[in-house]
């Protein structure tokens, strides 16, 4: 192999982004794999493509810093730049000496985002792309969720990006530790104070910074700032297969189970792979395991990558890139990982054709079951206090490492009075849940604007209650008028086994992963003054709260 570094790449406007290249020794010609980094170009990552092994495979693969960060030049605006940038730097890879003209892009989170983005701008030596752990609607995935902010996400993410970015933009030595110091600070104390300082949507410890943030200041301000880093409604302009890597503990998971429904809907060569992954697995010192659960060492990659996520994607490449004789027309499947029975499936497509929707009821008394409410009015209520949010306890979400991923021991959070908690008989026989999970509340708040957050969860014999899904929803209303609200829990699947309970958790706030409503209906650039919220949870005959699971017919 040789590797060639700091190679520059122009870019349409002048500006010049820096790329190394890592080939195979010989003539070629090669295909050419693009990654598209704001993480530092030389930072490998085994764990999203084994950089060595594609080289091996007869991969040339470039590796480029994108705008603005590291050694490329011009303007650091996370996301905004990456459609016309990616348009660029394929047409070059196309060309680099050895290229067989044929190009990928691959590439997690935001560099998963970025090869949507490069092509959705449709650069015509672009053969397939492979993105993994990455959004399809910024408003549902990276800067907001449900109407919430992404605050845990974006106060760890930005502050981290602006400590790395200090040294490009620092006038001198003294201005630049004088910055480290005070962003430093800011990150080591997100759990205790940072993340609790208002606004949120204009968080102070990044406006310290003085660089941008994710995305979400932007998004508030103007809404169509968000166009650039939305896969959303533009599905249509690509034109090459797209191989989808998720985990179901990933923050951005639904988006990328969103993409390859999208995608297929438009006619193309698609493929979804979603194993018991967070977002960070693929660096993880304990494979296997996420949280508070064990999966086992055969959860890493599905079957067909011969034991790597390295394996899937050399293979998914090889078809389009290369002129090796395929075995075949490829499949538009799906690769999914069945929790509780940690088993691979392969199925033809998702959502799964045998689901059938299932309702399961709140009831009086914290029961929850199949069965349709009673006649009587019923319902239950408590108090949410901002000054006192629900801690976040697990989950699908990427945030400061106080606040850990996955499946967690949810008796501190079922313990408080603002949780409403609804629990089933123990079941008779194991219940599978493939799919979308969604919630139907019937609730009121005395206040113009509020949140409701529900959460679905698994408690086995012993009694200990692990989270599965959970969503929110922000609302805007009148005191005391009862509204009905979907709340879109994202997907899954997971086998409950016999004698274990289902168990549903209502409650107005996931603190500090997503920010909290201070239920005055402020602003969220300018709001600090809260005030505490008296909610009312509606479970009767008219008014049937409820959890809608996608339930799988035991063969």
């Amino acid at each position: 192999m040789s590797i060639e570094f700091d190679m520059p790449v122009p870019m349409r406007d002048g500006v010049i982004l820096y790329a190394d290249v890592y080939r195979p020794v010989g003539d070629g010609p090669w295909p050419v794999l693009v990654l598209r980094s704001p993480y530092d170009k030389g930072a490998l990552a085994p764990g999203v493509l084994d950089v060595f092994k594609a080289v091996r495979r007869g991969y040339i693969v470039v590796q480029q810093d994108t705008r603005g960060r590291f050694t490329s030049e011009g303007e650091w605006l996370p996301l905004a730049y990456e459609h016309e940038d990616g348009y660029d730097t394929v047409e070059w890879a196309a060309f680099v000496p050895g290229s067989n003209g044929n190009v990928g892009v691959y590439g997690a989170s935001y560099t998963g985002n970025a090869a949507w983005a490069a092509a959705i701008a449709s650069p015509p030596h672009l053969r397939a792309i492979a993105p993994q752990m990455t959004w399809c609607e910024p408003a549902d995935g990276i800067f907001f969720r449900g109407g919430a902010i992404e605050h845990g996400l974006n106060v760890w993410w930005s502050l981290l990006q602006s400590i790395v970015h200090y040294p490009k933009v620092a006038a001198d030595s003294e201005e630049l530790f004088a910055r480290l110091g005070t962003t430093i600070g800011d990150f080591d104390r997100m759990p205790e104070e940072t993340y609790w300082e208002l606004p949120s949507g204009a968080a102070p410890a990044l406006m310290r910074t003085e660089l941008p943030d994710i995305g979400v200041q932007r998004g508030l301000r103007d809404p169509d700032s968000m166009a650039p880093a939305r896969i959303a409604g533009r599905h249509g302009d690509v034109t090459v297969p797209s191989l989808n890597i998720t985990g179901w503990h990933d923050v951005f998971m639904q988006g990328a189970i969103d993409n390859y429904i999208a995608a297929r809907a438009q006619g193309h060569t698609t493929r979804l792979v979603i194993g018991p992954w967070e977002h960070l697995s693929f660096g993880s010192l304990t494979p296997g395991k996420v949280g508070a659960a064990s999966y086992g060492l055969a959860s890493v990659a599905p079957p067909s990558g011969n034991g790597t996520l390295t394996g899937v994607q050399l293979a998914w490449f090889d078809q389009f890139l290369t002129d090796q004789p395929a075995s075949g027309e490829p499949e538009s499947g799906v690769d999914l990982f069945v929790m509780g029975i940690n088993q691979w499936r392969r199925e033809p497509q998702w959502p799964l054709e045998r689901i059938r929707e299932t309702g399961v009821f709140l009831h009086p008394g914290g029961r929850l079951s199949t069965s349709d409410p009673a006649e009587d009015e019923s319902s239950s209520a408590y108090v949410y206090d901002p000054a006192d949010p629900v801690p976040t306890t697990g989950g699908s979400l990427v945030m400061a490492s106080a606040f850990p991923p996955g499946p967690q021991d949810q008796q501190a959070v079922e313990s408080r009075d603002d949780v409403l908690v609804f629990t089933s008989d123990p079941l008779g026989e194991d219940l599978e849940i493939t799919g979308r999970v969604t919630a139907r509340l019937f609730a009121s708040t005395d206040g113009p604007s509020t949140d409701w957050v529900v959460r679905l969860c698994d408690v086995d014999e012993k009694g200990t209650s692990l989270n599965i899904v959970d969503g929110i929803k922000r609302v805007h209303t009148e005191s005391g008028r009862v509204d009905e609200h979907e709340i879109d829990l994202w997907s899954t699947s997971i086998v409950i086994k016999a004698g274990h309970r289902l168990r549903v958790q209502v409650t107005s706030s996931n603190f500090p992963r997503w920010d909290r409503n201070l239920n005055t209906g402020e602003d969220p650039l300018v709001a600090t003054e809260h005030r505490a919220a008296h909610q009312r949870i509606f479970h009767d005959a008219a008014r049937p709260s409820r959890l809608i699971l996608p339930v799988i017919p035991a063969p």
